[in-house]
């Protein structure tokens, strides 16, 4: 049985200067919940200016900041529901 498609649309920007990146994250869920998160990068002083790469750190740093408040969220729901504590898993 195919069952109806879901999709989350995760906005992301960034923030730069020359040794600094800061990205947020954010996405809205279908039941109207908002959740935002930050990730930030800094470029070594000896280090090739390489804006994609600290784009790429800061927002996987944001993304996975933002991965640990859903599962936070659903195992809140979880408690909720069943009334027990469940037992999220460690990344």
């Amino acid at each position: 049985m195919l069952k109806t498609a879901v999709g989350w649309h995760i906005e992301l920007e960034f923030e730069e200067d020359s040794s600094h990146t800061r990205a947020a994250a954010m996405v809205r869920l279908p039941d109207g919940t908002e959740m935002r998160s930050h990730g930030y990068a800094s470029r070594h002083p000896s280090d090739a200016e390489q804006p994609r790469v600290g784009e790429e750190i800061a927002g996987g740093r944001a993304l996975n900041e933002l991965a640990m408040k859903l599962l936070t969220k659903a195992h809140d729901e979880i408690d909720e529901a069943s009334g027990r504590p469940s037992y999220p898993l460690t990344p």
